[in-house]
């Protein structure tokens, strides 16, 4: 018989800068860096704002597997608290061991054009989601940094991005050439990976 828990909660404390709203399961969060919303419609579980300046994951009379949503939200709400205070970044390095690939950002950080990716004529252009900037770091070669305030929007541009380069029809342990992450976390808090 499956363990039914009578009550599984969580609190998240709200910094001080930050001004939450919260009707029915969907959240605004705004800071110093802007507004981000979150809708958690899909789970049922209680989402509220206490009176010691927290907010409130609860989640009553379920099943284990089920009350395992309430951190999972609860996880979420710490990154948008992340992401109006100091905003995401990942770092991204252009790998190759030939054909040196040449990246071009464009439309003032919007998007991406990769030539010369193992020597091919074909441009790939990758626009980033919205919300989301690619920088090229002054003094370093090779490197891109995507940032936003936006956990979703900044790893999914990311993601974009190394999906373009992926190499096809060769063998992927000798075809090193790509695109890749190297860190990613809070800006000026990146840890590699």
């Amino acid at each position: 018989m499956p363990v039914v828990l009578m009550k599984v909660s969580k609190e998240i404390p709200i910094p001080e800068d930050i001004k939450v709203d919260i009707k029915s399961r969907r959240i605004w969060v705004e800071g110093p860096r802007g507004k981000l919303y979150r809708d958690f419609k899909h789970a049922m579980v209680t989402l509220k704002k206490t009176r010691n300046n927290t907010v409130l994951v609860e989640k009553r009379f379920d099943k284990k597997k089920r009350c395992a949503v309430v951190k999972t939200i609860a996880g979420h709400i710490e990154n948008l608290f992340i992401g109006v205070t100091k905003g995401f970044r990942y770092k991204m390095k252009l790998v190759y061991a030939h054909f040196p690939i040449n990246a071009t950002v464009l439309d003032n950080g919007k998007s991406l054009q990769v030539l010369n990716y193992i020597g091919q004529k074909a441009k790939r252009r990758i626009t980033v989601r919205p919300g989301c900037i690619i920088n090229e770091p002054a003094g370093t070669k090779d490197e891109l940094w995507i940032e936003g305030n936006d956990i979703d929007a900044v790893s999914g541009s990311a993601s974009q991005i190394w999906m373009s380069c992926r190499v096809t029809d060769k063998d992927i342990r000798k075809f090193l050439d790509g695109i890749y992450v190297y860190a990613k976390g809070p800006q000026g808090d990146e840890k590699s990976i």
